[in-house]
C-alpha cells in the first residue's frame, strides 16, 4: 500500500472523528475529549486513535470506556462519510504527550510576544 495514501486516510479519519466526537455525540463523558493523532495501518484495516482528555485519570478512564462503547457507532459513521472500501477498526488510547504539546504551544506564543516587544524597543 502507498504510504502517502495511508497518511491521507489518517488525516481524514482524524478530522472526521474529531468532528463526530466533538460536536455530534451527546455523551457527557466525551465533553473534554480531543482527537490528537490517528495512525492508520498500511492495509487500512486498523486505526490507532490517540485522544487527549482534560481532567484527571478518572476522567480519562471514563472517556476511553465511552469511546470503546461507541466504537461501532463511530466506525459506522466513518464508513458513511468516507469513500473507503472498508472502514478501519478503531483502537483508542490516551495521548500522554497532549499536555506537553499544549505547554510547548503556550511557550512558543509567549516567546513570540517577548521577541516582538524587544524588536520594537530602541
Amino acid at each position: 500500500m502507498d504510504e502517502r495514501r495511508s497518511l491521507r486516510v489518517s488525516e481524514a479519519v482524524k478530522e472526521e472523528l474529531a468532528e463526530i466526537v466533538g460536536f455530534e455525540m451527546g455523551d457527557p463523558r466525551l465533553a473534554a475529549v480531543d482527537v490528537t493523532e490517528v495512525k492508520v495501518s498500511p492495509d487500512l484495516r486498523h486505526a490507532h486513535v490517540k485522544v487527549a482528555v482534560v481532567g484527571g485519570e478518572a476522567e480519562e478512564k471514563k472517556a476511553l470506556a465511552a469511546l470503546d462503547h461507541a466504537r461501532g457507532f463511530l466506525r459506522h459513521e466513518l464508513a458513511s462519510r468516507m469513500n473507503l472500501r472498508r472502514a478501519p477498526e478503531l483502537h483508542f488510547a490516551a495521548d500522554p504527550w497532549a499536555e506537553a504539546d499544549a505547554r510547548v504551544e503556550i511557550l512558543l506564543r509567549r516567546a513570540k510576544k517577548t521577541r516582538g516587544r524587544t524588536e520594537n524597543q530602541p
